[in-house]
């Protein structure tokens, strides 16, 4: 993987200019976070310690609303929510758009699962998935997930290659039915 001051090339796509080489590791305690959320009735917050002791939690980093790959993603993922809450976990999607954006991308593309809005940006970077510039428009997630279980505990980290790659749902699946 390229360093922090080498942007990676990702051909005619542009470039990806990662922050951090490698997302936090597993074993290691996951970030605690409390994030904005936008529905029908309001602003709420979403907070992993809310799910600590209870379930599991996947958390899919993803670098923009209205995007191809992203509406992919969250889409596809949204359809199978079932699949998730029957092996315990809460899937929560993260990116540094605005909560209003999400909530108007989720309305549109029918998306059922909570938006958090890292708008600032510092959870991304606590998990070390802020990439400095993405294709020329700025800092925003890269495309990441982990599995954290009941303790806290990351139990999966993946970030993928580039953004334009999803990561890998069965892997995260399998370690979801092993906790």
């Amino acid at each position: 993987m390229a360093s922090a001051s080498q942007p990676i090339q990702t051909g005619s796509q542009g470039y990806f200019e990662p922050l951090h080489t490698m997302a936090i590791s597993t074993g290691s305690k996951a970030p605690d976070f409390t994030l904005k959320t936008k529905t029908a009735d309001g602003l709420h917050d979403i907070k992993l310690a809310d799910n600590l002791g209870h379930r599991n939690t996947v958390l899919l980093f993803f670098p923009l609303a209205f995007t191809g790959v992203c509406t992919k993603e969250m889409c596809d993922v949204s359809g199978g929510l079932k699949a998730y809450t029957d092996l315990n976990a809460q899937v929560i999607g993260i990116s540094v758009d605005s909560p209003f954006a999400q909530e108007a991308w989720a309305q549109k593309e029918n998306i059922h699962l909570p938006l958090a809005s890292d708008l600032n940006k510092t959870v991304s970077e606590a998990y070390g998935v802020l990439l400095a510039d993405l294709v020329g428009i700025g800092a925003a997630s890269a495309r990441a997930a982990f599995v954290i279980d009941k303790e806290g505990i990351v139990r999966y980290a993946e970030q993928t290659p580039t953004p334009l790659d999803l990561p890998s749902f069965d892997a995260i699946k399998a370690v979801l039915g092993q906790l």
